[in-house]
């Protein structure tokens, strides 16, 4: 039995699952999609304004962010936007072997491009390691970079970070 938010403060893959913003596997292996891993019923609607495509709705001020998955267009224009950091963006189709898992970034030093990295889970516990092949600041994002890294595929639904440098 998995734990749910109560225990661990984050969401298990079963609730993510249930939530509206959560698309289908046959989603994420046509490309680039959303995941919306907002499980908490909390006033916020930034996400479903950022959306150019209208992929993102909320029914009110205060429901949960729904996922219109053929809408989505994978821009990620909504990663950087999420207040509470909790939109990722997961490409199964990346390559034959690999998932491009992009989600928000706000430490310092900017990952490089083409480096290694230990890659975290929702707890922040490291996983696997991953190639960043982008790290995109979008304008008005209050310096949030898109982080973009490359990672085997059965590691996709559970990557959401990277770890952050050591200290010399």
């Amino acid at each position: 039995m998995s734990q749910g938010i109560g225990a661990t403060g984050t969401p298990s893959m079963e609730e993510l699952e249930r939530s509206p913003g959560f698309p289908s596997e046959a989603r994420l292996r046509k490309g680039a999609a959303a995941v919306i891993e907002c499980v908490q019923e909390i006033p916020c609607d930034v996400c479903g304004s950022a959306c150019p495509s209208g992929a993102i709705t909320l029914t009110s001020i205060s429901s949960l962010p729904k996922l219109d998955e053929e809408r989505c267009t994978g821009c990620g224009i909504c990663i950087p936007r999420c207040p509470g950091l909790a939109i990722f963006l997961i490409n199964l189709n990346y390559s034959k072997d690999e998932a491009l898992v992009s989600f928000p970034y706000e430490l310092l030093p900017v990952p490089e491009i083409g480096s290694v990295v230990k890659v975290t889970d929702r707890l922040g516990k490291c996983v696997t390691t991953g190639k960043v092949m982008r790290a995109d600041e979008r304008e008005g994002c209050d310096r949030t970079l898109i982080v973009s890294v490359a990672v085997p595929k059965e590691f996709a639904q559970r990557v959401r970070g990277i770890a952050p440098p050591r200290r010399k």
